[in-house]
């Protein structure tokens, strides 16, 4: 893995309140390859990219007037629509207008499952193969079990992930483009078992693959090394975000406790990558040893931490770890003695 094949791009989302331009121009300023484009705020319109090219064009053109490239774009708060049941406030909070329309649950999921098929279009418009984002889930609502949930409901559950997401997937085909599933609470696929149930459900189609994040399985104690190398064909985009494991005082529970982030009472936070617990380097060796050649891209949360600072100082910790492979095995010399 070397920083010549492996592009180090910031994930937008957490930006989408500043102007596209802005965050672009602030990526490149901090030495940012290309950027993870949110389709949130003014940063990404999938609509008016889909239907005006003079609108695509003028993203290209911000991109191009700071060096950067678009190596993947996201449509995270749309894919969370789809399969998610009930459709309620929380939804009208982050999808578009456009996709919530008259607030009505199916047609919400209807219009968002299109916003994922026009992602594919768009991708493809921008020179991009790769749309990462959420799935939503019909059954999150049951993950504790009780009351007691039948086992057809679970087998329901992931029917009706595969019946919205197999049309989906099918434009992803034509287009050429992968989803990258970030495996994340509150989807179909939040853990080990269920990722490997989820592609079960879509008879491992190729176009669906995983956003490998490796700050959800943390605080869930998914080893995410083992991840990387089980789910080896399977990791189509890599997202650096961090988790800090607080020590256990009998007190905080993994869920979280509704305590706000950056509470000093949770159990565990999201912070700056290379300030948390996750197993970085030997992420990255397992990442090389996968062949994994795609883009690394640094998503910033720290309750803690101004993001300005933040960002740049990911940055540069994640390029630590991007040095240059041997072109020899290191035992190699041996063999002239």
């Amino acid at each position: 893995m070397t920083p010549t094949t492996h592009p180090v791009t910031l994930f937008t989302g957490q930006w989408a309140d500043l102007p596209f331009e802005e965050v672009a121009r602030l990526a490149a300023g901090w030495g940012f390859d290309g950027l993870e484009i949110a389709a949130s705020g003014d940063h990404l319109d999938l609509r008016r990219a889909d239907e005006d090219a003079a609108y695509l064009q003028s993203r290209l053109d911000i991109l191009d007037r700071h060096g950067l490239r678009a190596h993947a774009i996201s449509n995270h708060l749309a894919g969370q629509a789809v399969c998610d049941a009930p459709i309620d406030f929380r939804h009208r909070a982050i999808v578009r207008e456009y996709v919530w329309g008259d607030g009505e649950q199916e047609g919400v999921r209807q219009r968002a499952a299109a916003d994922m098929q026009r992602a594919a279009r768009v991708a493809r418009k921008l020179g991009v193969d790769t749309v990462v984002g959420f799935t939503g889930s019909s059954i999150w609502p049951y993950v504790a079990m009780f009351p007691p949930v039948p086992a057809e409901v679970i087998d329901q559950g992931y029917e009706d992930f595969a019946d919205r997401w197999n049309p989906i997937l099918d434009v992803f085909d034509g287009e050429g483009v992968r989803f990258a599933h970030e495996v994340h609470p509150g989807e179909i696929a939040y853990d080990y078992w269920t990722s490997v149930r989820a592609l079960e459900a879509i008879d491992h189609r190729e176009a669906f693959g995983f956003n490998w994040d490796p700050s959800h399985m943390m605080w869930q104690h998914i080893d995410p090394v083992g991840f990387i190398t089980d789910f080896s064909d399977r990791i189509y985009h890599v997202d650096c975000k961090d988790t800090r494991l607080r020590s256990k005082n009998g007190r905080g529970g993994a869920l979280g406790s509704h305590l706000a982030w950056g509470d000093p009472r949770r159990a565990w936070d999201f912070v700056s990558t290379g300030r948390g617990d996750v197993p970085w380097e030997d992420s990255f060796r397992a990442l090389r040893a996968i062949g994994y050649e795609g883009p690394i891209s640094i998503e910033w949360e720290d309750a803690g931490m101004d993001r300005l600072h933040g960002a740049e100082e990911a940055l540069r910790f994640v390029r630590s770890l991007l040095w240059e492979l041997p072109d020899a095995a290191f035992d190699a010399a041996f063999s002239n003695q």
